[in-house]
């Protein structure tokens, strides 16, 4: 099996991309707070992993290419469709349904581990303020209001389990459950092969490879976060770092850090051990995106970082973020042997 691992910096600039809700303080249930986490005696904000999943899924809904999943509710409970053969967004960020009349099909409890990994966008610097307001458009007092807001570079670690995307199973398993019978049928229908004794279909490459392609294309035009209307963020990635792994390891959490003036850099000594440890665990080349401009206060700046790199590496892609990006699709569609399905799965 392949994997693509790595990890990604967005650049804050003011920002509240993700809240926690209403706290009550000084001014009772008018302060809106950001969501932090606690290291030691340092706050450092952060992104959830389901918002910049969702900030993903909605990038990707707006392509003419994907098909989302409807969401059905049913009293306290909400689930999509749960048909990864019609719906690219089931297929790539998994389901739970449990037994329902609602949606086009009578389902079974039907379960998929999502290819897709997410982790938390983690700031790496502890830079939390308050913004202190007014409501005055009206006639009487003021009504004050504050809200939290912050700066600087969130890191987040992200996978894709290519030989996962358009491969089903019918294992009676939690998360391996993927079809029912009705889906199975589908399947069939659209030429999906069966393999393993029955235990797995494959949707045809083609349809497989699109919906590859269409993640990888939204990943670097990402777009989304809370407070947008106050704090215009672009959050696509200023940096990113991944390859594709023979396995699902993704070693990139220690190869970016702050440096002394809390920019997100690389930590070339990690990045070269990295790449001795891992090569032959590595199908891929390096590839390293970097927006030219950031940061604009660096001691040490992105040509320092890329020749430092290129010395001790011999296989790196370096451009800008959304140039990587393109690059990899290039190299997986001249190389699908590492998305094809799980080999475990043709026994």
């Amino acid at each position: 099996m392949a994997f693509l691992s790595g990890i990604q910096v967005i650049y804050a600039p003011a920002s509240a991309l993700n809240n926690a809700g209403i706290d009550s303080g000084d001014m009772a249930e008018n302060k809106v707070t950001v969501k932090k986490l606690r290291e030691g005696n340092r706050v450092y904000p952060y992104v959830s992993a389901q918002a910049w999943r969702y900030w993903l899924r909605q990038t990707l809904a707006e392509r003419n290419d994907w098909k989302p999943s409807p969401i059905f509710r049913e009293e306290k409970i909400a689930y999509t469709e749960a048909n990864p053969i019609d719906y690219d967004d089931d297929d790539v960020f998994g389901y739970m349904r449990a037994p329902s009349s609602r949606g086009s099909e009578k389902a079974n409890t039907l379960t998929r581990v999502s290819p897709l990994r997410m982790g938390t966008l983690v700031s790496l610097t502890s830079s939390i303020v308050t913004d202190y307001g007014t409501m005055s458009r009206h006639e009487g007092n003021p009504v004050p209001h504050e809200h939290e807001f912050y700066t600087g570079p969130l890191r987040g670690l992200f996978g894709l389990d290519l030989g996962r995307v358009g491969v089903f199973t019918v294992v009676s398993r939690t998360g391996f459950q993927n079809l029912d019978d009705v889906r199975a049928e589908q399947a069939k229908k659209v030429g999906a092969e069966i393999v393993g004794g029955g235990r797995a279909y494959v949707l045809p490459d083609e349809v497989r490879w699109k919906r590859i392609k269409a993640v990888l294309e939204a990943f670097p035009v990402v777009e989304g976060g809370a407070k947008q209307t106050l704090h215009a963020s672009d959050v696509t990635p200023v940096i990113v770092v991944m390859a594709v792994f023979q396995g699902g390891v993704n070693p990139f959490w220690h190869v970016i850090h702050a440096d002394p003036q809390g920019n997100a850099t690389i930590a070339v000594p990690a990045l070269e051990e990295l790449y001795r440890v891992w090569q032959d665990y590595m199908l891929s080349p390096l590839y390293i995106g970097w927006t030219e401009g950031y940061p604009r206060d660096a001691k040490e700046d992105a040509s320092s970082i890329r020749n430092a790199l290129l010395t001790k590496i011999s296989r790196v892609v370096w451009d800008h973020p959304r140039k990587v990006f393109q690059k990899l699709i290039e190299d997986l569609e001249a190389h699908p042997d590492w998305w094809k399905a799980e080999e475990s799965l043709q026994k």
